[in-house]
């Protein structure tokens, strides 16, 4: 019997977590992947399989969640040993079960890599499995859909008989950890024709699952659905995490799972034997009360059509929200103007709030207020952007970085954002810690800022509806290695976003990379224009600023010129430059040097009068 020919008769029962409980019975084990006992003590291995048999499972995953090269680090060929000989366990597992009884490879996210191509390294896996002979496939806690369809393709074409699921860590909050609406995922996968059975699993319990499940538009619904929870929330002693909840908690909402007519249940970390025990015998005593929605439901009622509005695109949404006159001014095609400030290192804002009202009088569109640039603390760029969005009226377009918040108290910082009426934001990476400050300062980096802008999409489309932000991002034109710039450039696009922020031009390369991102970004540029001052401020400018390259002779030009003589070169150079990226760019990201608001006061009136030629 196959699984489909199984799941047209009853739901299916998979076994817990092999991970949490290897760890409950062998303590030694917990600084150790779980794919390494598959070499070092199989029998461990075979005989928590078994228990979850004993317990009524009747589908089992193979010890092979994290078996990919990146995250064990080891050489190719230890890994293939590692998936054959998990896959060799679980066959001996079973074998003495009476009774159908399935093995499924299972397979965890691989960490994006921008040195190996995604694809190929589930390819890498998929075969070693194939090889083993291997029918059913679970691509468990995935983060994103990247390479999803296109390995489920390939093994339907390898083994047409496959059986294929692909489950998504959803968070409470419905997102997984690379920052994408798990709803969103769910029904863009609806459409692949490789894939049998989609859902959720890990992150979350069961009854945040069961809301998850409810809010879904069963309709609509094309695959098996499968759950596979947590035990629940885990209290963390020591340096190890327990979970001490009831498993008959645990199995009546499994029941309740059941009864949305979701085709395949089990268990992620935390659960053990006896919570698979528990779901066993409630589904044999209430049995006729389970049938799988996939088999309930008219087929006919499931038109493609009914997906358009769940897949429409946000960030669109997000440049014409009547709310966002910059978005509005911008996207009409005309030329705008952003002057970014450094937001102070003590409480005294006279001089930033001063410098914000005379840029608004000047007629610029918007400030962008940096996020603790170079990884030394200033006044929150968020809490300066509402300050001046409420008192000055002006637009503010606050930096975000990725160094110093996890995902929740983004979350929290962009909805107090929203409520003060503040609608866009920069997503940048971040600069990293000084290394002498390590000790006492400490990064969080748990995602990029393409992730980041990934995340806030997805946020527009199901909280911010009313009043979406306009995502904007980084350009570093200067770098050596553009190709990779562009890279991550269209990265950014595809995660929703909607301008870029160019470093300064101040070279030929710099020139040359900015019409190369013309042509090759289908994206809004603002060119950065950052007037140089000095010898003196070029040299450092060269030397001690990141992603920043000031050509020899420009930084030739300031020798032996006195304060009033750098001042004028610096303004008839960045008008020059100005005039040069004009047919290259949506409008002029101006970085005011040294507080010398009398000098960007002077290039912003330059452009205002050239806009209006």
């Amino acid at each position: 019997m196959t699984v489909q020919e199984y799941l047209k008769e009853k739901p299916l029962l998979f076994d817990g977590a092999m991970g949490t409980y290897l760890v409950e019975k062998h303590p030694e084990t917990v600084k150790r992947n779980c794919e390494f006992m598959n070499i070092e003590h199989p029998e461990w291995v075979q005989k928590i399989h078994e228990k979850y048999l004993k317990a009524g499972a009747v589908a089992i995953k193979t010890n092979t969640f994290s078996a990919n090269t990146v995250v064990l680090q080891q050489p190719v060929e230890n890994v293939k040993e590692m998936i054959k000989k998990g896959y060799q366990i679980a066959q001996n597992a079973i074998k003495d079960f009476a009774g159908e009884r399935f093995i499924f490879a299972d397979i965890g996210p691989v960490p994006v890599n921008e040195e190996r191509d995604l694809l190929e390294a589930y390819k890498e896996i998929a075969n070693t499995f194939l090889e083993c002979g291997a029918q059913n496939f679970l691509f468990e806690t995935m983060e994103s859909r990247e390479a999803i369809e296109e390995i489920a393709s390939y093994i339907k074409e390898k083994a047409p008989g496959s059986f294929i699921a692909v489950s998504f860590a959803a968070s409470p909050e419905g997102y997984t950890r690379g920052g994408f609406f798990v709803k969103k995922l769910f029904w863009d996968l609806q459409q692949s024709e490789s894939i049998d059975a989609l859902g959720f699993n890990c992150v979350s319990g069961p009854k945040h699952l069961l809301d998850l499940v409810q809010r879904l538009d069963k309709k609509k619904i094309k695959k098996y659905l499968t759950i596979m929870p947590n035990a629940g929330y885990p209290t963390l002693l020591g340096n190890r995490m327990y979970y001490e909840q009831s498993y008959t908690y645990f199995s009546n909402n499994i029941e309740k799972l059941l009864e949305e007519g979701v085709a395949m249940v089990g268990g992620c970390c935390g659960t053990r034997p006896k919570d698979i025990k528990g779901v066993a015998e409630m589904m044999q005593q209430k049995q006729d009360r389970f049938v799988t929605w996939i088999e309930k439901r008219d087929r006919k009622l499931v038109q493609a059509a009914g997906y358009k509005e769940e897949l429409e695109s946000t960030h669109i949404v997000a440049n014409k929200n009547e709310h966002n006159t910059f978005a509005k001014k911008l996207f009409a095609g005309e030329k705008v103007i952003v002057v970014e400030l450094d937001p102070p290192i003590e409480p005294d804002i006279d001089f930033f709030m001063e410098g914000a009202a005379r840029y608004k009088y000047a007629g610029v569109d918007a400030i962008d207020i940096a996020d603790c640039p170079i990884a030394k603390a200033r006044i929150d760029s968020s809490i300066l952007a509402c300050k001046v969005t409420r008192e000055l009226g002006l637009t503010t377009i606050p930096h975000m970085t990725c160094r110093d918040r996890n995902i929740n108290a983004t979350k929290a910082l962009l909805l107090g954002l929203n409520v003060e009426g503040v609608n866009n934001v920069l997503t940048v990476t971040g600069d990293p810690v000084p290394t002498a400050m390590r000790d006492q300062v400490k990064t969080m980096f748990s995602y990029n800022s393409a992730m980041l802008a990934r995340h806030i999409q997805s946020l527009n489309e199901e909280v911010f509806e009313e009043n979406p932000f306009m995502v904007s991002g980084a350009l570093n034109i200067n770098a050596l290695q553009f190709d990779s710039q562009i890279r991550h450039a269209k990265k950014k696009i595809e995660n929703g976003v909607s301008v870029l922020f160019t470093q300064p031009v101040l070279s030929e390369r710099g020139f040359a990379n900015l019409k190369r991102a013309r042509e090759e970004l289908d994206v809004k540029i603002l060119g950065g224009i950052m007037p140089v001052v000095s010898y003196r401020n070029a040299c450092f400018m060269n030397n001690e600023m990141a992603g920043i390259d000031v050509q020899d002779t420009i930084v030739s030009m300031y020798q032996d010129k006195n304060r009033e003589e750098g001042e004028e070169l610096a303004y008839r150079i960045s008008t020059a430059i100005i005039d040069k990226i004009t047919d290259y760019v949506d409008g002029y990201y101006l970085i005011t040097p040294f507080k010398r608001v009398e000098l960007l006061l002077r290039i912003i009136h330059y452009v205002k009068n050239k806009n209006n030629r």
